[in-house]
């Protein structure tokens, strides 16, 4: 039954497209590798079918045998599904699309940029946005980065419900608001968009009489926070379209003011401590994290805060801020390594987490996920993932939509009959 499967697959897709070479792009493919992630759960000797830029079938190799298809064998490989960065400044950091795929992102998240519907995926990157983060006036982050595509003030719950509504129908996926008052020491933040420390020695940041540029302890300097009562406008009227809202927070007062007001989503770990209740409230919430630990790796309260979240139970999400100045414009081996020793993830889960787990968080049926109907976005590096996650960061093999962006194993594929 699998063979006449297959062949009536294959019939399908000589009917829908007329042009027939094996150089087209939408020629049958098949790839064999000693291990593919699935998105869930490690295969061996295992085949993937690609048809029309999803993945048609996978299944053992010996079931594919007379299959008259392009093939391409990675060998001594790991194939999975191409990661999903859930929090990235691509626009507006300037960052080439282009370079973030063929280092194993094939769906990104921008969460701070200028509004745009989702596109890509066909061969490109595929880039989701929130458009600009909704904040107060002269809050976070307007008083260093200005407003310009990155930031809409808001002073009232009427404007706030009509910013959501404009911003959902400009195509953001998910609403983003700022709740961030400034001052935690080695946030990144602190100074634009890099670490305010990067031209001083990291051993100042010990220094009790070190202050950072924005200073919370002194209420003059406080960036302004948007009222619980907006941030709960902002969130129902979200709710109301099925859009979830993130919110960038760094320290207790932004915590405190994301859970009293529903927020589904911190778009970091907080850079100071947060208080064990509050911690407590947003995993009996089940408020979503993304890690982005790389990104924080100097603030104070990383450490504490992924620990205690993972021991209560938090449910993490892949993000390592692409565009950041030490973060790599693709996969991140650092991040996941940070989720390994510090949220204490198995390997397995890691991958899960920035792959099919993130799919379905983004509510894109199968993406993320190596299965029949998924899109045909996918990776592979050369040999065992179970070695070192750092050659994840230049793969050997990328494909977006079926379509191969990268190909290191092999210069022509061979046709198997």
């Amino acid at each position: 039954m699998k063979i006449i499967l297959l062949r009536f697959l294959f019939l399908a897709a000589i009917v829908s497209s007329p042009v027939m070479a094996l150089e087209t792009e939408q020629t049958p493919l098949l790839i064999h590798a000693a291990r593919v992630f699935d998105g869930t759960n490690m295969r061996t000797n295992t085949s993937v079918l690609v048809i029309n830029g999803k993945v048609a079938q996978i299944d053992s190799r010996d079931v594919f045998k007379s299959s008259p298809v392009k093939v391409i064998d990675l060998g001594d490989a790991t194939l999975l599904p191409g990661f999903i960065e859930l929090h990235a400044h691509l626009a507006f950091q300037h960052i080439p699309a282009d370079i973030v795929l063929r280092h194993g992102i094939t769906t990104l998240r921008d969460v701070g940029g200028p509004l745009h519907q989702p596109y890509g995926g066909d061969g490109s990157l595929r880039v989701l946005t929130s458009g600009p983060i909704i904040t107060a006036v002269n809050g976070y982050p307007i008083p260093g980065m200005g407003a310009d595509n990155i930031a809409v003030p808001v002073a009232t719950e009427e404007q706030a419900r009509a910013t959501v509504n404009k911003l959902i129908a400009g195509g953001a996926v998910v609403i983003k608001v700022a709740l961030e008052p400034g001052g935690e020491v080695g946030a990144p933040w602190a100074s634009g968009h890099g670490h305010g420390h990067e031209d001083k020695p990291v051993a100042e940041h010990d220094d009790p009489h070190h202050q950072p540029a924005h200073k919370t302890t002194d209420s003059k300097m406080a960036w302004p926070l948007l009222p619980e009562n907006i941030v709960k406008a902002i969130v129902d009227e979200a709710h109301k379209h099925h859009r979830k809202v993130a919110a960038h927070i760094g320290e207790e007062k932004g915590a405190e003011l994301a859970i009293n007001a529903g927020i589904d989503e911190w778009a970091h770990v907080p850079c100071d401590v947060i208080p064990e209740p509050l911690l407590k409230k947003a995993v009996a919430q089940q408020v979503k994290i993304v890690t982005t630990i790389d990104t924080l790796s100097k603030c104070p309260g990383i450490t504490h805060n992924v620990n205690r979240l993972a021991a209560l139970g938090a449910e993490f999400l892949y993000g390592a801020e692409v565009a950041h100045p030490d973060i790599p414009w693709g996969i991140d081996a650092q991040e996941l390594m940070y989720m390994m020793h510090m949220a204490k993830m198995q390997p397995l889960e890691v991958l899960h987490t920035a792959t099919q787990k993130a799919g379905r968080y983004l509510n894109i049926p199968l993406l993320g996920t190596i299965q029949s109907g998924a899109p045909a976005d996918m990776i592979a590096v050369k040999g065992d993932l179970a070695h070192s996650f750092k050659t994840l960061e230049y793969p050997d093999l990328v494909m977006s939509g079926g379509k191969i962006i990268v190909n290191n194993f092999v210069k022509e594929l061979p046709v198997l009959r």
